[in-house]
């Protein structure tokens, strides 16, 4: 069956813009920024593959996969971690020393272990969840870049690791102290809720592990072409001042020594980025030099 051309030119139209409506609802959405990241995310994804030029769904479909990976990821982290639910919460509740938690629900230590043991799994699969987000963000690579891409997810499950460490045999120690000789001072007896208690264990660690992971987030996205060193020198004024608030909600102390010791480290290694940043794109550029002759 044949249709006039004013029909199928219709049809056409039709079906155009039908396509263009996850990207006409995207830039109507409430967050422009959420339809800016993903113009840009979707278009290094086709950069990576050289000519091959995916549909806006299709897009969408592989965002879609690599979300079902990370949450059947997780899923799987926090029932292994659930199992040793018993030692784990033993071992969160030592910085406590010889103050008590108490629990004013009957559910509440059952959610508890649940919240915890979720927290785990993400510990535990952080670089299996890294490599996803490498690989949608990037499906192009070739076997030995994707070798390569490994060092990188061990470099960046170690930086985490070492941030969970510091924060739990440090700065978690430190915070309770404060805390409880603030409560002394002000002539009131703690009885710590041991929701609020696990609540701000998971929270300091995980804020610790990913601040820990600045190096690696900046390196990436200066590869992928997010940041520049232009772009760094011009904001470390907002970034140090950023990194000196996060230290202060995270680590509260009155001591500006241990508020130096703790600051001084994450800014250092946020100037260190800012240089290795511009390495990479000095050498970037030397190679784009010599692809041109």
């Amino acid at each position: 069956m044949r249709f006039p051309l004013d029909g199928r030119r219709r049809m056409l139209c039709a079906v155009e813009t039908l396509a263009q409506r996850p990207i006409l609802a995207l830039s109507n959405a409430p967050m422009p920024w959420l339809s800016k990241l993903l113009r840009k995310l979707f278009t290094i994804r086709e950069q990576s593959q050289g000519d091959v030029v995916k549909p806006f769904l299709d897009h969408l479909e592989d965002l879609r996969v690599m979300i079902f990976k990370i949450l059947f990821t997780v899923l799987a982290g926090t029932i292994v971690a659930y199992y040793f639910h018993a030692p784990i919460m033993e071992l969160l509740k030592r910085p406590l020393g010889d103050l008590k938690l108490i629990s004013t629900g009957m559910i509440t230590p059952f959610m508890i272990s649940l919240k915890m043991s979720f927290y785990m799994g993400i510990v535990l699969t952080f670089p299996i969840l890294l490599y996803h987000v490498a690989i949608f963000v990037l499906p192009a690579l070739t076997r030995q870049e994707k070798r390569l891409l490994i060092p990188g997810v061990i470099a960046g499950f170690v930086l985490f690791g070492i941030g969970v460490v510091i924060s739990y045999t440090f700065i978690l120690p430190k915070t309770i102290v404060f805390f409880r000789n603030y409560a002394k001072d002000s002539g009131i007896d703690l009885m710590l809720d041991a929701g609020q208690y696990y609540s701000l264990v998971a929270n300091l660690c995980l804020a610790c592990g990913l601040l820990c992971e600045l190096p690696v987030v900046i390196i990436a996205l200066s590869a992928i072409g997010l940041v520049s060193f232009k772009l760094l020198s011009a904001t470390r004024t907002y970034a140090v001042t950023a990194i000196l608030i996060l230290v202060a909600v995270i680590a509260p102390s009155p001591d500006p020594f241990t508020f130096l010791m703790m600051a001084i480290p994450v800014i250092a290694i946020y100037e260190l980025c800012i240089w290795i940043v511009w390495l990479m794109e000095r050498r970037r550029a030397k190679k784009d030099e010599i692809t041109t002759v």
